[in-house]
């Protein structure tokens, strides 16, 4: 498929289907988008492919991958019901069961907390894929941050690190930043070691003033309204991601 992206499932045997699986691609490709971007798209289908086998429905999970952030406007919750409602009004015209979009919308529901229940393999899946991204090399994890900071680029940067810093403390005290035991395997460990690394660099004194941070002290800010981090703060990192930022950034 184009942009090297898998046709999502169930889409591609009509017409609608390939018209929505095209205006999903457009979105995605939207060009205030710096971090929510195709290629955001495309790293966490990978890991939920990675993670498929620990989920009840792993189609019903990569669909929702695709709708997770496909409305994105930098508002913490606002942008994960809009995205819900998009497959809810979508999806059944294109032959998908009606349970199975029932499923996508909880999922892409979740993502604005990245709060499941005990069990929720499905949610567990696409939440880990979503914060897959923490795991990166170190300049990997720069990227991204100076991506998350790029579309947030309105905050001013005392509020930025300082909001940043508070979710990135609140990641590390977490007993664990992903729910499936093959994704603790694969990206606990140099997750917390990049969240670790950029939040020493958050809390030492800026060199430059109040210019613009760096790679490693720019976080995800996901954006809310002032003062209201979302879960995504835990998960938009992502935008649910994955996007970690001040008080207004609040995905990872």
């Amino acid at each position: 498929m184009a942009l090297g992206l898998p046709a999502p499932p169930g889409l591609s045997g009509t017409p609608a289907g390939r018209a929505l699986t095209a205006e999903l691609i457009a979105r995605w490709a939207e060009p205030h988008r710096r971090y929510h971007t195709v290629a955001h798209l495309r790293a966490v289908l990978a890991a939920v492919d990675r993670l498929a086998a620990h989920a009840a429905d792993a189609d019903a999970v990569r669909l929702a991958a695709w709708f997770h952030d496909v409305c994105y406007e930098g508002r913490p919750g606002w942008d994960e019901e809009r995205s819900a409602q998009l497959a809810e009004a979508r999806l059944p015209a294109c032959g998908v069961p009606a349970d199975r979009v029932r499923e996508v919308a909880r999922l892409v529901r979740v993502t604005a907390s990245h709060a499941y229940a005990p069990g929720d393999a499905n949610a567990a899946v696409l939440c880990d894929a979503d914060l897959a991204v923490l795991a990166g090399s170190p300049a990997e994890y720069a990227a991204y941050a100076a991506a998350v900071r790029e579309e947030y680029r309105h905050v001013p940067d005392a509020e930025f690190r300082a909001g940043r810093a508070a979710v990135l403390r609140r990641l590390l005290a977490r007993d664990a930043l992903y729910g499936t035991a093959e994704a603790r395997r694969l990206w606990e460990a140099r997750a917390r070691e990049n969240l670790r690394r950029e939040l020493a660099e958050l809390e030492r004194p800026s060199a430059g003033g109040a210019g613009r941070p760096s790679g490693g002290e720019t976080g995800r800010l996901s954006a809310g309204g002032p003062g209201r981090p979302s879960g995504g703060e835990t998960g938009r990192l992502s935008g649910g991601g994955t996007e970690l930022g001040p008080a207004q950034a609040g995905r990872a």
